[in-house]
């Protein structure tokens, strides 16, 4: 039975590569979406073809010789199953957030370049783990009911413009960057973690035991109590969500949703202030994977020598932007942060111990 992928952004690519790898008998005919446009023509070497085009050229024998990998965001994936009901696709699976976790999991074990967290043996002894889970006013309740773990503790966002009032912590006390959180998005957070949890380590037991992080509110890594325990004795310092491939090259993550005159103040950004990566910068850019959303957990000394190195580009680059970011509500300052983080961990990956989890998607 040959196989379509339902996509054509990089939840359908990765699955596509990693069916490839791990099944090379079963042959991918194509990329199925509702429609091609603001899709490409073809995604690795096969081409994207519009369901109802795709459809009419078929026979129903034919059609009962496909099964259609439903790899979207699971928001959707009702939607998509009861179109593919209407043009007589009867064999369709959903691949939702478990599953493409496994999937990723097989393939980049396999791969031998993003290793999986749950790849390394557990050990005996428990970090402190602590992880803030950002939250807006503005989030839509979410259709299921989850519980979070007691290490992760939820920060609001944005809360001078919001009227409700939402988890345990505001970003607007302490030392923050609340009023750009329309440029930052969840890097105020971010922000808020390095200035009020990262800075000073004097009056702590044990700092290297401890390990802090930033989720979403509907986007978090994946780590379960096993987890937990491959961390200290593993010498875990960060911990990443698998990348998303992106077809030729990560630009066109940057093409979609930054202007050119945004990400030009950024390279000039990271020229004055951190040119030793800007070579880096070319073949980051030139390669395929990209870290999404701003999730991360890491060693404590390990996330403020990150965010040492990231806020000073991103606050440079809002000056040099036209308009400069305090006269605009736009998110292309959390856009850079996806870039960068991809390209500070790249660059480190031979000397930091980098591994990688599902970032699950809440629904």
């Amino acid at each position: 039975m040959d196989l379509v992928v339902f996509g054509a952004q990089g939840m359908a690519l990765a699955v596509y590569e990693a069916y490839n790898s791990l099944y090379p008998k079963r042959h991918v005919r194509c990329f199925l979406v509702t429609s091609t446009e603001g899709n490409a023509a073809v995604l690795g070497n096969i081409p994207v073809r519009e369901l109802a085009s795709f459809s009419s050229e078929l026979s129903l024998e034919d059609k009962n010789n496909i099964q259609v990998l439903i790899a979207t965001p699971e928001s959707v994936q009702a939607e998509i199953e009861e179109s593919l009901e209407n043009n007589n696709f009867r064999y369709h699976r959903r691949i939702d957030s478990q599953q493409w976790a496994e999937l990723m999991k097989m393939y980049h074990t396999r791969l031998g370049k993003f290793l999986p967290i749950s790849a390394l043996p557990f050990g005996c002894h428990e970090a402190f783990v602590r992880i803030f889970v950002a939250r807006s006013g503005k989030d839509k309740a979410l259709r299921k009911s989850y519980s979070l773990p007691d290490y992760m503790l939820s920060i609001q966002l944005g809360t001078e413009r919001s009227e409700r009032h939402l988890g345990e912590l505001h970003e607007s006390e302490g030392c923050n960057i609340s009023a750009k959180n329309g440029n930052y998005s969840e890097l105020t957070a971010l922000y808020w973690i390095w200035k009020n949890r990262l800075c000073g380590d004097e009056n702590v037991e044990k700092p290297e035991r401890q390990y802090y992080g930033l989720a979403q509110y509907r986007r978090m890594l994946s780590l379960d109590k096993d987890d937990m325990l491959r961390l200290l004795d593993n010498d875990v310092d960060v911990v990443l969500p698998y990348p998303m491939p992106y077809e030729p090259d990560i630009n066109v993550h940057h093409a979609r949703y930054l202007r050119d005159s945004d990400w030009n103040a950024l390279l000039i950004a990271l020229r004055e202030l951190q040119p030793e990566y800007v070579e880096d910068f070319r073949k980051v850019l030139s390669q395929k994977y990209l870290y999404n959303y701003n999730v991360i957990l890491a060693r404590k000394s390990v996330l403020r020598e990150y965010c040492e190195w990231l806020f000073p580009i991103l606050e440079r680059t809002e000056e040099l932007s036209v308009p400069r970011g305090c006269e605009r509500n736009d998110r292309y300052i959390g856009y850079m942060g996806e870039t960068l983080e991809t390209l500070y961990f790249m660059k480190n990956a031979g000397v930091l111990n980098i591994v990688h989890t599902q970032c699950d998607i809440l629904v």
